[in-house]
């Protein structure tokens, strides 16, 4: 089930959207603004910590003008693309300076905050956004914008050794935007297996279903009807597998994750049908 549906601080944002956004990048540019030396690596990554922290200024950046209506063409949607858009767009800015990208994270959460509350004032139509990971509304850009940060606001606190910021309420926040990118993010190779009916819950959160056939996914709101496997998940863990951070058999062995159902052994074979945005 998708968070009620209100208006937040700024906006036709989903209830606590806006003040997540402006949370999170608040976080984020308080690791990035006390780092001496940019210049250390991030875990599991091949980029700097400044290298890391300047992608996602860029990217916020991306995401405003996006919610104001401009088009910024930005990969194909496939992961080797957005890889190609990344590394070129990195080569064009050179600030890799803390302060002044902490700075630059932050105004331009606002400034993507100011574009949904100018376009909520506007004769806009509705029509979908174009973006990196296909066409979407501006509360499900505003939930892109989310996971996008929080995604690599962990990885930043990692190469700190400092608490990330995810939690339970800001995962439910970023589901609007997972549930629409799933199908688009499938794997055609994994997908086009036999058929197979999942629904998967976040603990204490919301629950949604996805559906193999023929090597089509649907992934749709609330719990599937007769599903083969039920997947119970911790939301944070639901969120790294999701984004490529963690590694699932280490969250089976730590229970985080439980499986039931008339065909449990397909667990395994979830994570696997996705390609990590």
């Amino acid at each position: 089930m998708h968070p009620t549906v209100r208006q937040d601080i700024r906006g036709p944002l989903p209830e606590g959207l806006g003040r997540a956004i402006r949370g999170t990048a608040a976080d984020i540019a308080a690791l990035v603004g006390a780092v001496p030396d940019t210049t250390i690596a991030v875990p599991g990554s091949t980029w700097t910590f400044g290298e890391a922290a300047a992608h996602l200024a860029m990217a916020n950046e991306l995401m405003a003008d996006l919610a104001a209506g401009r088009e910024r063409p930005y990969g194909d949607g496939t992961p080797g693309s957005l890889a190609a858009a990344n590394e070129k767009s990195l080569a064009v800015f050179g600030e890799r300076r803390a302060e002044p990208l902490a700075a630059m994270i932050t105004e331009q959460a606002e400034a993507f905050l100011d574009a949904v509350t100018a376009a909520d004032g506007s004769c806009d139509d509705g029509t979908p956004l174009v973006t990196p990971l296909g066409p979407l509304d501006r509360p499900q850009l505003a939930s892109y914008l989310l996971t996008h940060m929080l995604g690599h606001g962990y990885d930043l606190a990692r190469a700190l050794g400092r608490p990330h910021m995810i939690d339970r309420d800001r995962v439910g926040l970023c589901m609007p935007f997972m549930l629409s990118v799933m199908p688009r993010v499938a794997d055609a190779a994994a997908t086009a297996g036999p058929t197979a009916r999942y629904t998967v819950r976040l603990r204490g959160g919301t629950a949604f279903g996805v559906a193999l056939a023929e090597g089509a996914v649907t992934v749709t709101p609330g719990p599937l009807d007769r599903a083969d496997c039920t997947i119970l998940i911790e939301p944070v863990t639901f969120l790294l597998i999701a984004l490529g951070r963690c590694n699932p058999w280490g969250a089976i062995a730590r229970g985080r994750i439980l499986t039931w159902g008339r065909k449990p052994w397909l667990a395994p074979r979830f994570p696997n049908l996705f390609t990590a945005p």
